[in-house]
């Protein structure tokens, strides 16, 4: 009788892989709630400094790389259009014109759009900042009770 080795290999291959997978979304999944509810804790904010207050600030998002990422995605865009543009000069010219400028016109446009919204999250984090907090309104309302 025949057996198929080559097909066990790929079954306990796929079983294996399958494995791993619950196993690393298992593991993923607990390291995630225990460093969101120790790691970072707001409470434990001020006492980290240099390297663990920038993984910290990293980890709770108050550091964006989005943008950086944004600008680099743009550059390569642009520049991929413009040598792309090149390969219709030989069939049309108006071709290569229309790709080379609308091309580079709607990929600014849509990287502006998007760093456009990064920038209103961050004028509004500011602001947010600068708004007093829930017990600086108290105080001020006793201060200004106090005061009558």
């Amino acid at each position: 009788m025949y057996y198929n080795t080559d097909l066990y290999r790929t079954t306990s291959s796929i079983n294996d892989a399958s494995v791993w997978t619950v196993v690393s979304i298992l593991v993923a999944l607990c390291a995630a709630i225990v460093l969101f509810f120790t790691f970072l804790n707001p409470k434990n904010a001020e006492h980290y400094t240099g390297t663990t207050k920038k993984i910290y600030d990293f980890l709770s998002f108050k550091v964006m790389s989005l943008e950086s990422i944004l600008k680099i995605c743009y550059l390569f865009v642009a520049i991929y259009i413009t040598i792309s543009s090149f390969s219709y000069i030989s069939t049309s010219v108006i071709a290569f014109i229309v790709v080379l400028i609308v091309g580079n016109v709607v990929a600014r446009l849509v990287f502006e759009s998007a760093l456009l919204i990064l920038m209103i999250h961050k004028r509004l984090m500011e602001i947010s900042e600068k708004m007093p907090t829930k017990d600086e309104k108290k105080k001020e309302k006793k201060v200004i009770e106090e005061e009558k």
